[in-house]
């Protein structure tokens, strides 16, 4: 599902949200997870534990020309079922977009898996100028959740 301001896509996973948890909460694995090629790899990031929790992304892009580094928020952490964060330039404040992760188990060996990508609280005019949102299309969310099949799948 799209909108004007979020994009969502769904998929069922074979495999127990346990697993998919944990891959997910692994900041050392979102590389292989990502459908649009930004993350390069984590920057010594620990595991997600919980909300408030930062963890540092090494990111390439022309849309920030060429290497730089992102500082995640984690705003929403529920284990086996969310984890939700906001990516910020590395020391900066969050401008209100969000990754969404909701887990819903299917059974004990599958996970009904939601990938919500939520732009609608960006609210700086010159940031909404410099960055044509969506900047990651559903396409490659959708690869995204490909990736986390492939992750739980080994």
């Amino acid at each position: 599902m799209t909108d004007e301001k979020r994009i969502e896509v769904h998929r069922t996973i074979d495999a127990p949200t346990t697993t998919v948890f944990d891959v997910l909460s692994n900041p050392q694995r979102h590389a292989e997870l990502d459908g649009s090629g930004f993350v390069i790899s984590d920057d010594r990031s620990d595991r997600i534990t919980g909300t408030g929790q930062t963890f540092r992304m090494n990111m390439s892009g022309d849309h920030m020309g060429g290497d730089y580094q992102t500082d995640n928020t984690v705003t929403g952490y529920d284990e086996n079922k969310l984890l939700a964060w906001q990516t910020a330039p590395a020391g900066a404040e969050p401008p209100g977009w969000e990754w969404v992760w909701e887990l819903e188990a299917d059974g004990p060996d599958a996970t009904n898996v939601t990938l919500v990508y939520d732009w609608s609280n960006v609210t700086d005019k010159d940031l909404l100028a410099k960055l044509s949102f969506p900047l990651v299309p559903q396409e490659a969310l959708e690869d995204s959740l490909a990736n986390l099949a492939e992750a739980v799948s080994g």
